[in-house]
């Protein structure tokens, strides 16, 4: 019953926080948001003792990326709001609704096309079946690697994918264009 009211939990911040990054409009408080939707994550992958998975959660995910998010935004600043209905780029809407669909039937058709796979596991959408088996003296995290890198490197590669195009959403929505420069004093030169 612990772990049933923990998931709930876990799951509404998880829910919250991913809401949060979409909805609020300060870019600051939609990482922050996403630090907690990370947070939450780690805690479903404790519950179910993944206790490497969520370790790298929240080390590499919430403490690198999300530092690394708000090093950009606070590098570009954030004093000023483009204006959403212009575009810089023809057509760059149509097309990034184009692919966004294309990514989405791709993941639906990889987790409802990929066969059931053998008494080894699921096969993924490389149509490898899982290298982990259920007796294994070799240690977990070498077979973690191993399947990572072997049937899910699709999934490793989207991962990455996505991390990109949003470093790049992070930018494009905190660019400071036609705002006012920001003012750097020199040394020596404060103002009393």
């Amino acid at each position: 019953m612990v772990e049933v009211i923990t998931f709930l939990v876990a799951g509404a911040i998880v829910l919250g926080g991913a809401l949060g990054v979409i909805l609020l409009p300060k870019p600051v408080h939609a990482a922050l948001s996403l630090i907690a939707s990370f947070f939450g994550v780690a805690v479903v992958f404790i519950i179910q003792e993944a206790h490497f998975l969520a370790l790298v959660q929240v080390v590499v995910y919430a403490g690198a990326i999300v530092v690394l998010f708000l090093f950009v935004i606070m590098l570009l600043g954030v004093d000023t709001a483009d204006s959403l209905r212009v575009e810089p780029l023809v057509g760059q809407r149509s097309m990034a609704i184009l692919f966004g669909v294309l990514l989405l039937a791709l993941t639906f058709g990889g987790l409802f096309l990929s066969g059931p796979g053998g008494e080894d596991g699921a096969v993924a959408l490389t149509g490898q079946e899982s290298v982990i088996r259920p007796i294994d003296d070799r240690p977990q995290v070498e077979q973690l690697g191993e399947d990572l890198f072997s049937r899910n490197i699709l999934a490793f590669q989207a991962t990455a994918l996505l991390l990109t195009i949003a470093t790049v959403g992070a930018v494009v929505l905190v660019r400071n264009e036609g705002g006012e420069d920001l003012v750097v004093d020199e040394p020596g030169l404060a103002a009393e």
